[in-house]
């Protein structure tokens, strides 16, 4: 059995710092990387995929709506054809900064609304696709575990790891809780890692209501931007590893699959 455990980040941008990135990256197999839009900038880029290659973790863009102030978590307007060009200009960008220091790009999964939303609209899960597969379609799509962008996305031929979330909370239909409801983000740690273990063990989840979903899952994903989300990710970590699950990098084999 085996899973991959992934993080978003290289979300500072210029003065301001958020997330610890440098104590994450440890535990960490796959880097989701801020691309300039919602977070992050050139200088925080190349700092971030130097800091994944002295770690020996994959490199993925983590492209969002040009929204810095919303932190990209704001849904936005858009004509027929922006997200696939907001994507491929962010996605491109990475895609240098990481070439530059001898990095090849393992994945894409996008931020915040986008990513939301992508999960089941299919104008923006087709503009999504049509992105990656422009671009270089061996890149894997991270989404959201049990969603029509998920589907879509393997019918059109690009490998797709499916993702949950051991630290948000999860409505019955198999959606993130918005962040506005109290509980949507868990902190504890020993809630997280049992989290984490139920759904790389047995591919199940609780619900906010109490019930119980079963997610077909290749990749977990910690925040970076949560306080202490480095403890976290040591706690899932060491937990997978105890119970023999080995930790890999969703480009490895058994990950990404189409």
């Amino acid at each position: 059995m085996r899973i991959d455990l992934n993080c978003d980040m290289g979300e500072s941008f210029g003065v301001y710092r958020i997330g610890e990135d440098d104590k994450i990256i440890p535990y960490i197999t796959s880097a989701n990387i801020a691309c300039g839009y919602h977070a992050g900038d050139p200088m925080v880029m190349a700092t971030t995929v130097v800091l994944a290659r002295q770690h020996r973790v994959a490199v993925g863009a983590h492209p969002g709506y040009p929204d810095l102030m919303g932190y990209g978590r704001r849904s936005l307007e858009t004509f027929p054809g922006e997200i696939k060009n907001y994507l491929l200009y962010q996605i491109g960008a990475l895609g240098a900064v990481a070439k530059s220091v001898g990095v090849s790009l393992q994945h894409v999964k996008p931020h915040g609304a986008l990513y939301n939303l992508s999960a089941d609209d299919e104008r923006a899960a087709s503009e999504l696709i049509e992105a990656i597969k422009g671009y270089d379609p061996e890149l894997i799509l991270v989404t959201l575990a049990g969603s029509r962008c998920a589907q879509m996305a393997i019918d059109a031929g690009l490998r797709v790891a499916r993702e949950a979330f051991p630290d948000r909370a999860y409505l019955q239909g198999g959606r993130l809780a918005p962040r506005t409801l109290p509980g949507a983000v868990i902190h504890d740690r020993d809630t997280v890692r049992e989290r984490a273990m139920e759904l790389a063990a047995r591919g199940k989840i609780s619900t906010l209501d109490g019930n119980e979903i079963t997610l077909e899952v290749d990749t977990l994903c910690i925040h970076g931007d949560t306080p202490g989300a480095w403890e976290l990710a040591a706690a899932v970590r060491e937990a997978l590893e105890t119970a023999g699950i080995q930790v890999l990098a969703m480009g490895q084999s058994g990950h990404g699959e189409g």
